[in-house]
């Protein structure tokens, strides 16, 4: 299997600098599971080409990781392993790139920190989503994707394997990490045990870049063998690192391009805040709030001058709390601001006397059984005047390359595809005196709509 890595930075010779590998020499490290080697199929100053070949060892890895492998005995040494771009690539690059990956650079410090003009090549990936998946995978994250489905003689007839192409202007070491994480998603597959320690290898490697993703429920579900527990455990440790990535990382460069730019959440941020703006409210209540995505910006916007966040978990008000910088906030901002640990589904007080409250993907986390419970409050007792639910299209997820069982995030008990959501909606509004509109978020897609679905409910 191969991987190649192209720069016309000048001097383009420099790339040997960055992934400690000289040009002029070829060399070989051993892995478990066969050997990799690193050559220069052509260096110089205006083009330089790195190339990672890994040979496996059929043997050797059938005698490795027998317990992995699975099926009989003869498709542990008759597989595609030797030849598909899988995780067996991605631990050698891990490897043998190592210092590259951490994005330091002694002598060029500078040009470790610099984003570089990069071609990325792997002639066969093994993709369970296709072509479609590796460009919904790459491209938010600033690469242009060129994926073609290509036949593997003797593996497949109808082909899951693609011919990927990259190209961007990315810092080496992002674009080694996203390889890292995104090739054994691609296969949906790991060569070998999956087990608590591979949370930690996710956070590390995905940093901010997968924290914002599109994605991130998809790509943390495959990397981690699809193990709820461990999805939950990197969901938590990518909720923090979302609120710490700059604001411009999603600022698009102009209007027509925006929504493709800007990650999902932040569009959906931006519709709930329009929606309450255009409802007048004054007095904000985020129910379920999380890390506090929505109050920062319900925070900026000076319409809003009561603003009170609830949640469940006293370990998300902790995060909001840090992630919001409440100690450092100012007097004024601060008086604007309530945090309070509380439950959706239990009468609540505090919960009264809001011109609005918003229930942001917060109501697929519930069973089914506690929806009445919730309603109730919300609705029945809380009674703000306008109320903005958002939740998953489940129409939308076969976009993200999911079956039809799959759900975005570990801890959804359901999602609702556009009828059944548009019927709920309309069966609460009557009930408890409200009029109810439904809104698409995100890109539209002809037949599936959009990821996310909006209700914005006014009392009547």
């Amino acid at each position: 299997m191969l991987l190649t890595i192209t720069t016309t930075a000048r001097p383009a010779t420099d790339l040997g600098r960055l992934l400690r590998k000289h040009p002029d020499r070829v060399q070989s490290f051993e892995q478990t599971f066969g050997t990799a080697w690193v050559c220069y199929p052509e260096a110089g100053e205006d083009r330089c080409t790195a190339a990672l070949l890994l040979e496996v060892d059929a043997a050797r890895l059938a005698r490795s990781h027998a317990r992995s492998s699975g099926g009989d005995s003869l498709s542990r040494y008759v597989n595609d392993r030797p030849y598909a771009a899988s995780s067996l690539l991605a631990v050698a690059l891990g490897k043998v790139f190592s210092t590259a990956r951490t994005g330091v650079s002694e002598d060029r410090p500078e040009l470790a920190a610099a984003a570089l003009p990069l071609e990325i090549g792997l002639p066969a990936v093994p993709c369970t989503g296709g072509p479609q998946l590796v460009r919904d995978l790459f491209a938010p994250l600033g690469w242009e994707v060129r994926a073609e489905a290509v036949p593997l003689p003797g593996f497949d007839a109808d082909s899951r394997y693609v011919d990927v192409r990259l190209r961007g202007e990315v810092r080496l070491s992002d674009a080694l990490s996203q390889l890292y994480v995104l090739l054994p998603v691609l296969d949906d597959a790991k060569h070998y045990w999956v087990d608590i320690g591979e949370v930690d290898k996710l956070v590390r490697s995905g940093g901010e870049w997968l924290a914002a993703h599109p994605l991130r429920g998809l790509i943390a579900a495959r990397y981690l063998a699809h193990r709820k527990s461990y999805e939950r455990a990197a969901f938590d440790r990518l909720a923090e690192l979302a609120e710490t990535a700059g604001p411009e990382a999603d600022l698009a460069e102009d209007a027509e391009t925006a929504e493709q730019s800007l990650p999902l959440h932040r569009i959906r941020i931006g519709a709930v805040v329009d929606a309450l703006a255009a409802s007048g409210a004054a007095s904000v209540l985020d129910l379920g709030c999380g890390s506090g995505k929505l109050i920062a910006a319900l925070l900026d916007d000076p319409r809003f001058t009561r603003i009170t966040g609830a949640d469940v978990s006293s370990r998300a008000i902790g995060m909001a709390e840090r992630a919001l910088r409440t100690d450092r906030m100012s007097e004024r901002r601060r008086s604007r601001l309530t945090l309070v640990q509380g439950s959706v589904v239990y009468r609540d007080k505090r919960f009264a006397d809001y011109d609005a409250a918003v229930l942001m993907e917060v109501v697929e986390h519930l069973d089914p059984g506690r929806l009445p419970a919730m309603e109730r409050v919300v609705f029945g007792e809380a009674r703000p005047r306008t109320v903005v639910v958002t939740t998953p299209n489940a129409e939308f997820n076969a976009r993200y390359g999911m079956g039809g069982h799959e759900m975005r995030h570990a801890d959804h008990r359901f999602e609702w595809d556009r009828a059944e959501f548009a019927a709920w909606a309309g069966a609460v509004a009557d009930r408890y005196g409200y009029r109810v509109r439904i809104e698409g978020v995100g890109t539209v897609d002809p037949e599936a709509g959009t990821p996310t679905q909006m209700g914005v409910f006014d009392r009547a």
